[in-house]
């Protein structure tokens, strides 16, 4: 029969306090305090005795209390659109970094492109009293954070700009990237690019729009609308948006894509297509050396727009006077081999 007597149920939530630390070690609250705060004055024989009430109470300091005293949580958040976007590990781990040099604890949510959800997720890491906050956009209209930003709560939006407020902002170069790697396709003799992309709503999807019809003109290449599809990037809406470009009276050769998720879909698509296609993904992907032909992609760089936004918030923390402003971050093109194919010599 088990001793139920000697060895109680734990009371999840009800965690040990400095009183009952007090308590087992037979000292005053003040002494605990100095103990837990290496604070002097506590001679060696009490030390010892608060510490074994310690250890065997499980007992922690409370930081949020210690560091709310000090007018500051020692915390910051951070909203993304996916957490398990491969686009996003190194952007968050980067930020981590930068956080744990400031001694800064970072909380992180997951807004799954929902405006809703970005607003709830937000207002609750600033009820949790945050320092600052790093959000990557999903709505369009960010004046619920003026009334924080003005208590004070630092914020930097990283990859997509704020809206409709003033606000340090860390962005990829996406209209660049896109024109370069459509300007790669046109060097490589292709005349009819398809462009495919994610929703119109979204500050990126826009961008790289942007850039591909810019590049095109430049060319003096016309965009006919059936090689433009933007939407979800759910396989079956980009499946479907390939077989059309595929199977048009004039067929396109080449495709850009506007991110990762769409890229992965193109290739499992195009492997099914009888002819050689063209493709240069916006985003680098898993795995895009081993393919044959290999991914030619335009690489953003997550590591440094997460280290560069967190450097700033930080810098807005320390009390850097400057005026929100905006960092955009170079793209860079890794020629593989998908990207370098030729057109069909009858097109």
């Amino acid at each position: 029969m088990a001793d139920t007597a000697r060895h109680p149920e734990p009371r999840y939530g009800n965690r040990p306090t400095m009183k009952d630390v007090a308590a087992r070690a037979g000292v005053g609250l003040k002494t605990v305090s100095r103990v837990v705060n290496a604070e002097p004055g506590v001679t060696p024989d009490t030390e010892r005795r608060v510490q074994e009430a310690i250890d065997a109470l499980g007992f922690r300091r409370n930081d949020s209390a210690r560091v709310l005293r000090k007018g500051r949580t020692a915390s910051i958040g951070l909203v993304l659109e996916d957490l398990a976007d491969p686009f996003y590990g190194p952007l968050n781990r980067a930020i981590e970094e930068v956080a744990r040099a400031h001694g800064a604890l970072l909380i992180n949510g997951s807004s799954a492109e929902d405006p809703d959800r970005e607003q709830e997720l937000v207002l609750a890491l600033c009820a949790r009293r945050v320092d600052g906050l790093i959000i990557i956009p999903a709505g369009h209209d960010h004046r619920y954070l003026e009334p924080e930003i003005k208590a004070g709560v630092a914020t930097v939006f990283v990859d997509r700009p704020a809206g409709r407020i003033e606000a340090d902002a860390v962005l990829s170069d996406s209209f660049g990237g896109a024109r370069s790697g459509t300007a790669h396709l046109v060097a490589h003799g292709h005349r009819r690019i398809g462009f495919i992309g994610d929703q119109p709503r979204i500050h990126t999807a826009v961008e790289r729009l942007g850039g591909y019809r810019a590049a095109m003109a430049e060319a003096g290449l016309p965009v006919e609308d059936s090689w433009v599809s933007l939407g979800t990037t759910v396989p079956e809406r980009v499946h479907e948006a390939v077989v059309s470009m595929l199977k048009a009276p004039e067929p396109v050769t080449a495709i850009l894509t506007g991110n990762n998720r769409v890229t992965v879909t193109v290739v499992r698509a195009l492997a099914a297509h009888e002819r050689p296609v063209a493709l240069v993904g916006f985003d680098d992907i898993e795995l895009a050396d081993l393919l044959n032909p290999g991914v030619t992609v335009i690489a953003q760089d997550a590591a440094t727009l997460g280290r560069t936004a967190a450097e700033r918030l930080f810098r807005r923390l320390d009390g850097a006077p400057e005026a929100p402003g905006q960092v955009v971050v170079p793209t860079r093109l890794i020629a593989r081999g998908s990207g370098e194919l030729p057109p069909p010599a009858d097109r």
